[in-house]
């Protein structure tokens, strides 16, 4: 082996790691929906949570990214930590997947149908479609189907690239003498440990293993102690995520590490006995690619199968390992890790502002019911209310924008769009209730009193503004598509109530039943109820944007009000509920 196939192989390595990762992200966005969904039926089943981390990490190729999701998850306080046990333990069975792809390298027969399941076969006819889908399509889908295919083509070619770089090694006794040394089971475990930690992914480093065995001078005696040293090493990228985490969080990184390295522990003794007494003869063969995909799934298995039934016990071991503090930790509900996962991260952003909008509506309650009967406690809770609007907004804006600059299909990016427009009208609904109170404060402070008959219109109007935000709040939180096309007609008769309202004020003023301070309140009062009922059509307009895919709102309003007779006969209902007295409906 010279100068050349050095650079070679190197270049091989690049290519095959370069692969890999392009392939994994594309694959993470592709599941997109489908990621959230599975994520989101997490249960404290043992069964359900090692199957969810089978299944996301087949489909993402990468423990790693799932272990760092788990390790999100539990600082968010997503998943509990005996949730996220079954989880992880799971990512170590489905990151085996790599293995079994890459051994189609090692076919070898005469047969031409056999020869087709070859790699070197199939993939310039995926790379070509590949190709054709990333730069031809316009849909993200179709564009993240060709990086798919183009990011296994290229690993693919590197595995070659590096297979053929070092079959001149076969030959060479030093190279032979290395592998004898990692026959020594610790050296393998440390070997393999390191190499895995250094690239921060197992898959990569079977892949790798694979490659040199295609040598023919690693044996079975060398190859399982590298791979359960593999193992080990992959969790170096989980502890590193959680450096900053809370406590479960960080437990929930010792768990992975924990996991490999008991299994590793008690099966090295297992493997190192067996070797000492009995001498296999199998151990010193050659591992073929595809003995090293089993020996990697079965150790995996194996791992899975001593400690899935003592995952309470693993739990207890690392609250030891990671005692609690002496002082409660507050949980981010937001956390950095999911960002790695988009899909999940933006089902996150989902989540977090149903609950801004649940503080929007809480703030927007009280402050109503102060008007009527003002109390210090209703001030508080409004004031309480408006301020963590105001914490959400800017966590969730900042969060939305690093969320946004990442690379995400058209269907998340606009929905994170919506997100954002939708935060800013609830901190500002926050905001309003905020004035409401001021005004419910001036008129108990200056001990004003309305007239029988405003207050009969005034509790007209705060009950249509109370409906319209319940379903704004049930259109954004739930999806339902009949409280989206309801908040419309009924903003529409809100804008009519307040000049109707000011009409009757003015009556009143010119009859001497009312006074000019009292007045002055009532147009603050009016004022701030109608621009809440606005920020509510806003909300809703953005998610019937999001429906349509632009963001073209007020022409679909428009002709939803010319064509929908539905839109005719909620406004006439809304405005025959809310007619104030003595005056004329639509």
């Amino acid at each position: 082996m010279d100068i050349f196939d050095a650079l070679t192989l190197l270049g091989g390595l690049c290519l095959f790691l370069f692969g890999m990762n392009i392939m994994g992200q594309a694959l993470e966005r592709r599941a997109g929906n489908r990621l959230r969904t599975v994520l989101g039926r997490l249960t404290t089943k043992k069964s359900t949570g090692f199957l969810t981390g089978l299944g996301v990490t087949s489909v993402i190729q990468s423990s790693s990214a799932t272990t760092v999701m788990v390790v999100g998850f539990v600082n968010s306080g997503l998943l509990t930590l005996s949730q996220a046990i079954n989880v992880i333990m799971g990512a170590n069975v489905g990151t085996t997947v790599t293995a079994w792809l890459l051994s189609l390298s090692g076919i070898d027969s005469e047969n031409a149908f056999v020869n087709l399941l070859k790699p070197t076969s199939f993939t310039p006819v995926l790379a070509l479609f590949g190709i054709i889908f990333y730069m031809f399509c316009k849909s993200s889908r179709k564009k993240d189907t060709g990086e798919i295919l183009l990011g296994f083509a290229t690993l693919m070619f590197g595995m070659d690239t590096m297979s053929a770089a070092v079959s001149g090694l076969s030959e060479v006794e030093a190279f032979k003498n290395l592998f004898l040394m990692f026959e020594n089971p610790l050296l393998g475990v440390l070997a393999g440990a390191v190499l895995t930690a250094i690239i921060q992914s197992s898959s990569a480093s079977v892949g790798i293993l694979q490659a040199l065995a295609a040598t023919g001078q690693v044996t079975y005696g060398a190859a399982i102690p590298i791979i359960m040293g593999q193992n080990i090493g992959t969790c170096v990228t989980a502890l590193l995520s959680s450096v900053g985490a809370n406590k479960n969080a960080k437990r929930a990184a010792m768990v992975h590490l924990s996991f490999n390295v008991i299994g590793t522990a008690v099966w090295l003794t297992v493997f190192w006995i067996v070797k000492l007494v009995f001498s296999p003869v199998l151990l010193g063969e050659s591992a073929s690619l595809f003995g090293i995909a089993v020996a990697h799934s079965s150790f995996n298995i194996l791992c899975t199968a001593l400690l899935l039934p003592m995952s309470g016990l693993l739990e207890k071991l690392v609250t030891k390992l990671v005692p609690d503090g002496k002082s409660p930790e507050m949980v981010s509900e937001l956390d950095e890790r999911l960002l790695a996962t988009p899909s999940v991260a933006l089902e996150r952003c989902r989540e977090v502002a149903s609950n801004m909008a649940a503080c929007s509506a809480s703030a927007l309650d009280a402050a109503i019911s102060a008007v009527s009967s003002y109390s210090p406690e209703l001030a508080s809770k409004v004031r309480a209310e408006e301020e963590k609007s105001d914490r959400y907004e800017d966590v969730l804006g900042t969060y939305l924008v690093k969320l946004s600059a990442l690379q995400i299909d058209e269907a998340a990016s606009a929905e994170a769009a919506m997100l954002l427009k939708a935060i800013g009208d609830f901190e500002r609904i926050s905001d309003h209730s905020v004035n409401i109170l001021e005004s419910a404060e001036e008129i108990h402070d200056k001990k004003l009193v309305f007239s029988q008959s405003a207050k009969a219109e005034m509790g007209v109007l705060t009950d249509a503004v109370e409906e319209i935000m319940s379903l704004a709040q049930s259109a954004f939180v739930n999806g339902d598509p009949d409280a989206v096309s309801s908040v419309s007609p009924l903003e529409q008769v809100i804008d009519v109530l307040r000049e109707q309202m000011r009409a009757s004020h003015i009556s009143r003023l010119q009859h001497g039943e009312c006074t000019i301070d009292a007045g002055f309140v009532w147009s603050d009062l009016l004022t701030d109820l109608e621009r809440v009922s606005d920020h509510c059509s806003n909300i809703a307009g953005g998610l019937l944007d999001l429906s349509n895919r632009d963001m073209k709102f007020h022409e679909h309003l428009r002709a939803v009000k010319a064509d929908d007779a539905a839109f005719g006969e909620k406004l006439r209902r809304y405005a025959s509920k809310y007619a104030l007295p003595d005056s004329d409906s639509f």
